[in-house]
């Protein structure tokens, strides 16, 4: 039996041996427990975990899931799936075999999150309750794909809530120009939001801007990371997606105005970042300047959709647009078709002229 009493202070812990996924055998030392029987649970875990055996608890399984997903993922996206398993999906599952949870166990969970209510009565939204699902989902799709759980219970069940597509709000120019003239009083803001409105770039790319990213010979700008701030630390990570790396063509005024406050920042060196402000920081300034400004209160990211509107009403194409904000066109398609100009009208008209024919 590999588990041994520490008798210096009395706890227990547990010697296991095991065959890595190279062949090799290795021994794995557990200490720290106060009985017997809670080094043996861990190490009877221990041994369904190296021969993935779903017999495991759920919670034994998510360490084989977090071993298996945290390193193909940006930090930010595990942190917030993370939280979600610990906070939401843990608390319920974490004693059950994995491979005895049914649907039944499914719907109960569900109606938990669905019955559950914050101090001012409110549930969680319909979007929060698609995401706790899918991400029940994609932990028994793992073990589905990986592991030979026979089936996934969460797909039997089918999702709870439903996408909330938030409205969709942008300014025009006429109100971007009244909003730009009250950032003046503060060149960090002015030329940031300046960026982010005829540019159409994500607030994270805004922020992880240096000077070697402008060309401004050929008036571009290359998008090649986005900035985070995670555990109290400023973090550069890759764009949100392969799409998202781009290089962006700027209107003349605009390299004027970035060369204008490059000069502006001292002592600045080529990989330094240009904008050293915090979110926070932003989105206060944008309730300062639309308030000053007279025009409604939009969020960071509807500037990005007001250069997308802009573009679509000046007639370029899907594609185009796509390429110069890093979506799939097929994305700008569906999210702005209610703004491309209708096509309908010429298409009737054609097919008149060749049935006449």
């Amino acid at each position: 039996m590999p588990v041994f009493k520490n008798e210096s202070n009395n706890t227990w812990y547990v010697m296991a041996r095991y065959v890595n996924w190279k062949g090799e055998r290795k021994q794995k030392c557990k200490r720290g427990f106060t009985t017997k029987r809670e080094a043996q649970e861990w190490e009877r875990m221990f041994q369904l975990q190296t021969a993935a055996d779903l017999d495991m608890s759920f919670e034994a399984f998510m360490e084989l899931y977090t071993r298996d997903m945290k390193n193909r993922l940006k930090e930010n996206t595990w942190l917030t799936k993370e939280h979600i398993i610990r906070t939401k999906i843990l608390p319920y599952f974490a004693k059950l075999k994995i491979s005895e949870i049914t649907t039944k166990e499914v719907v109960a969970w569900q109606n938990e999150m669905l019955a559950y209510r914050d101090e001012r009565k409110k549930p969680y939204s319909q979007t929060y309750f698609k995401t706790l699902h899918n991400q029940l989902s994609a932990i028994f799709n793992h073990a589905v794909r990986y592991y030979g759980l026979r089936s996934n219970p969460a797909a039997k069940v089918g999702n709870m809530g439903s996408e909330e597509h938030k409205e969709m709000l942008f300014w025009t120019t006429e109100e971007y120009k009244r909003f730009a003239d009250e950032m003046m009083d503060k060149p960090v803001s002015f030329y940031a939001f300046e960026m982010l409105y005829w540019c159409g770039i994500r607030e994270g790319e805004l922020l992880a801007l240096t000077p070697a990213d402008f060309d401004f010979e050929n008036e571009t700008v290359r998008i090649n990371k986005s900035y985070q701030r995670l555990h109290g630390e400023d973090v550069i990570t890759a764009p949100k997606t392969k799409k998202s790396i781009r290089t962006i063509k700027m209107p003349t005024f605009l390299v004027e105005e970035m060369q204008e406050y490059l000069k502006m920042l001292y002592g600045l060196k080529k990989k330094d970042r240009i904008f050293t402000v915090t979110k926070h920081y932003l989105h206060h300034e944008m309730d300062r300047g639309a308030k000053a400004a007279g025009v409604k209160r939009i969020r960071i990211h509807d500037l990005r959709h007001s250069h997308i509107s802009l573009l679509i009403d000046m007639g370029f194409s899907a594609v185009a647009i796509a390429d110069r904000v890093g979506h799939e066109s097929i994305d700008i398609t569906y999210n702005y078709a209610h703004l491309f100009p209708s096509k309908q009208a010429e298409m009737a008209s054609k097919l008149n002229m060749e049935r006449s024919i």
